[in-house]
């Protein structure tokens, strides 16, 4: 049975130009030039450049400014008699004579770059015609080749490359065929390529090393014996399985330090691309005084295309005697033209934005803005931003997580000023990156030989007035990205 009632309800529904400007918060200025080009690919009522000249502004010709002289008159009346086909049909006449520079020196050229010369695969590949091998050889050399990464390292096991061959290509061998060719292709150059893990990567190259010693073949022994406990740093162990002295096991060690864990980046670098990080802001220290200003390439200009308003206007006059085309016509162009303006007033709400929450940032942390020291850093979080340029905190860390800034001692990610507080013996409140940067320095001067334990950092600490458990410290360490003690143990 139908029943009819009245609900009251309150609801909250951002409006699309509020999306949008929260869209457009959290994009990166590496991000935000592709955002703009795509907007106006997509409406043509936006327009790249500042406002159009006025209509009484005339261009300004060259007769308008420069009087002739005679000279000149006389060349252009010698220059009116001569047929440009005269010399293009001319075989022996010099092309660079016909070509022409339009640019100023002032304008902006845009060049396609492109990378040129031999890949890691490739230079392996033109190795295989060095090699005794019959094309069957070739072409099992050719896909082992195929399965190996960047770094040197082959990805794929000697059984399922068996199936690969198989399967999608058709060609027969067996593991112990394919092993006998990969053997081959481990002896290619650069030494240690084609292995299967680091610990075989070493041994190849130490095999192939030009003048091999006694602690060569003791590194080799390292490596095939006592690997797992290489990694794990138990060089006491080693050195008394082995009966070596300190000098002797410490040459042994340095054989194997000095070999490249990565060989393929000694041929070509690695295919990853890196990604350049464009600040968002940039601060400069004039004399003691702090000045901040937004990257150019964060207010761009923009304007609504003038044709398009004319156009607005033009069918807004014959309203009343439009069609059903036309009615739909006036009502694409209003939308484009909306369109345009809640972006250009996105844009510029975006500058105004980022530059209220860096300028809160700014004033926070003045002192280590002014002086690049770390510790002093005092703890700041969203909230105390978010309230003191009064928006949401939700606002402030679209911002902090994804702009950087740079100053005079390096750029940095805006969410690496916020940190929690730490009270220190005396009560004091303290940031938690003043006591990493402090943690930092404590294993920097430590003792390679015997380096300090969570547990003696945590004592450290205590003495400085930093009443920090070792868990805590463990977990700083880890931030950090500093291994454990063990790990941290160097032969001097």
């Amino acid at each position: 049975m139908l029943k009819q009632s009245l609900q009251q309800k309150l609801l909250q529904k951002l409006s699309p130009q509020q999306i949008q400007l929260m869209k457009l918060l959290q994009v990166p200025t590496a991000a935000l030039e592709q955002r703009i080009k795509e907007e106006l690919e997509s409406n043509p009522a936006l327009e790249e450049g500042g406002e159009e000249p006025a209509e009484n502004e005339q261009e300004l010709t060259y007769e308008d400014d420069f009087e002739m002289t005679d000279e000149a008159r006389e060349l252009e009346k010698k220059t009116e008699d001569i047929d440009i086909n005269d010399y293009l049909n001319d075989d022996d006449y010099p092309y660079y004579k016909t070509q022409v520079n339009n640019y100023g020196p002032d304008e902006e050229t845009r060049e396609i770059p492109f990378s040129a010369g031999v890949s890691f695969q490739e230079h392996l590949v033109d190795q295989i015609g060095l090699r005794n091998l019959t094309p069957h050889e070739q072409q099992l050399a050719r896909h082992i080749i195929g399965n190996i990464d960047d770094d040197g390292y082959l990805m794929r096991d000697v059984e399922s490359m068996v199936d690969d061959l198989a399967f999608s290509m058709n060609i027969e061998t067996t593991k112990e065929e394919l092993e006998k060719i990969l053997a081959v292709v481990q002896d290619f150059d650069p030494p240690g390529v084609g292995a299967r893990n680091l610990q075989e990567c070493l041994i190849i190259q130490l095999r192939k090393k030009e003048n091999p010693n006694r602690y060569t073949q003791l590194a080799i022994q390292v490596l095939s014996k006592f690997f797992d406990e290489f990694t794990k740093k138990h060089y006491d162990k080693i050195q008394r399985r082995l009966n070596l002295d300190d000098e002797e096991f410490k040459k042994t060690i340095h054989e194997i330090l000095h070999l490249n864990p990565k060989p393929g980046s000694a041929v070509a670098p690695s295919s990853k691309t890196t990604q350049a990080i464009i600040p968002d802001f940039i601060l400069y220290n004039n004399d003691g005084k702090l000045e901040l200003t937004l990257n150019s390439k964060n207010a761009p200009e923009l304007r609504v295309s003038k044709t398009y308003a004319e156009m607005l206007e033009g069918f807004s006059k014959n309203k009343k005697n439009a069609d059903k085309s036309q009615k739909e016509a006036i009502l694409f162009v209003k939308q484009k033209l909306d369109a345009a303006k809640w972006f250009i007033d996105a844009i510029k709400q975006r500058q105004e934005t980022l530059m209220a929450v860096m300028g809160a940032i700014l004033q926070y942390q003045y002192e280590y803005f002014a002086t690049g020291d770390e510790t002093k850093l005092k703890p700041m979080i969203l909230k105390d931003i978010a309230d003191q340029v009064g928006l949401d905190i939700s606002t402030i860390s679209r911002v902090a997580n994804s702009k950087y800034i740079e100053t005079p001692f390096g750029t940095f990610l805006l969410k690496s000023f916020f940190s929690e507080s730490l009270s220190t013996e005396s009560g004091e409140e303290v940031s938690t990156r003043e006591v990493k940067k402090i943690l930092q320095e404590c294993i920097e001067n430590e003792n390679k030989r015997r380096p300090l334990t969570d547990e003696k950092l945590a004592e450290i600490l205590k003495e400085k007035g930093y009443n920090i458990a070792r868990r805590t410290v463990a977990k700083y360490r880890e931030q950090l990205e500093i291994p454990v003690a063990r790990l941290r143990k160097e032969l001097k």
